[in-house]
């Protein structure tokens, strides 16, 4: 028996719903998340299913969380206080060292750095603690050349980025979105979860994969020095599951920028509709040239660390080169290995928001989202 779908969606925008409740049908049956979609700065899809379930619902949604900061990022360049072409020590004297002195901020935004991890691994209480983080990366010898090639921080990104953020700032990067995005537009997107909201929390769960999965799994080179190995920090003795990260409490309250956030599709959708639209009479968090610039392809190809092809713009995947080709040129999102998606279109003016509890296989964007997103695509450009 299908799963009850909860929600509206606006006139024309039935189709989602088709989709969405298609796919919850397919699913197992304690399946539970959140689609939500604007266009224009207006909401036109908002459901959810799931035993438990709710609206306001909140998830770790992992790397989504880079969207939330590097959108600060975007802020604090598009008002001058940070500059795209000056080098990182600029900011930051004491990232200098071990060949990493001539690194511009445009760069690291790119994955280009080379620091997707350290030698000797982080411990769970650092990874939990961006400023920790950036301090063991500072004294870190690159991976690779900074700025001849490009792979994923995974678990480094946003501690890199968001000690630029202080650096320049004198505050958390976490602290300027609060104030600067998430309390503004009452996002429930959240960088640092407060206590009281701790209730709305649904702990992550890790799915097993299928034996043809774990066949894809075992195919694959792995060992204890691989790049991925360190870039998801799993060189390191007991390193714990991927799906336990949001599930501690000392990762939700201190909201580590690379993917420790925690958010419903609402807040994800609202914070990118916010950040290309209109809403609520408020004119749009970015500029027209802001927009194109964090969008733009500044790094493609081979990851070095995913082994594949990707694209990254400023902090954020270029999501329409290779994860949803049907999209505008310029989209820009982020994606959560728990499965979680969330990504602004300024062509089509949609901005999409997407979150399971249960972790999909194999990490990122869950591939029920390929249907979902071309579904409200379509409808976005009919309207």
């Amino acid at each position: 028996m299908t799963q009850g779908i909860h929600g509206t969606v606006a006139d024309g925008f039935e189709a989602v719903r088709e989709e969405f409740a298609a796919f919850v049908g397919r699913e197992l049956p304690d399946y539970e998340g959140q689609l939500c979609a604007y266009v224009h700065g207006r909401k036109v899809v908002d459901l959810w299913t799931g035993d438990g379930c709710e609206a306001d619902s909140l998830y770790g949604v992992f790397s989504s969380t880079k969207g939330a900061a590097h959108l600060v990022v975007a802020l604090l360049v598009q008002e001058g206080t940070l500059e795209l072409d000056r080098k990182v020590t600029y900011y930051w004297p004491e990232f200098g060292v071990e060949g990493k002195g001539a690194l511009t901020l445009r760069d690291l935004l790119a994955h280009r750095a080379g620091l997707v991890g350290v030698d000797a691994g982080f411990t769970g209480d650092e990874l939990a603690d961006d400023q920790a983080v950036a301090e063991r990366l500072a004294d870190q010898r690159p991976f690779w050349r900074p700025g001849t090639a490009y792979g994923y921080h995974a678990f480094t990104i946003g501690a890199l980025t968001g000690e630029v953020v202080r650096r320049a700032t004198g505050r958390r990067l976490q602290e300027v979105y609060e104030e600067r995005v998430r309390a503004p537009y009452g996002l429930d997107f959240h960088l640092g979860l407060p206590e009281e909201l701790e209730p709305r929390f649904r702990p992550v769960q890790p799915m097993a994969p299928t034996p043809e999965q774990q066949a894809v799994l075992d195919s694959e080179p792995t060992g204890p020095h691989t790049l991925a190995s360190i870039a998801f920090n799993i060189h390191v003795p007991n390193p714990g599951e991927l799906a336990d990260y949001p599930n501690s409490r000392a990762v939700r309250a201190k909201g580590p920028a690379s993917a420790g956030g925690v958010a419903a599709a609402r807040g994800l959708a609202g914070m990118y509709a916010a950040t290309i639209s209109e809403v609520d009479g408020r004119p749009p968090l970015l500029k027209p040239d802001t927009i194109a610039e964090v969008g733009q392809i500044h790094s493609t190809g081979y990851d070095l660390v995913a082994r594949t092809h990707k694209s990254f713009g400023l902090g954020f995947q270029a999501v329409s080169d290779y994860v949803y080709p049907f999209l505008g040129a310029g989209a820009f999102g982020h994606s959560g290995a728990g499965g979680s998606q969330a990504f602004a279109d300024p062509r089509s003016g949609l901005a999409y928001g997407y979150t399971r509890r249960r972790c999909s296989f194999p990490g990122g964007a869950a591939p029920e989202n390929e249907r979902l997103v071309r579904a409200a695509h379509r409808a976005a450009l009919a309207s």
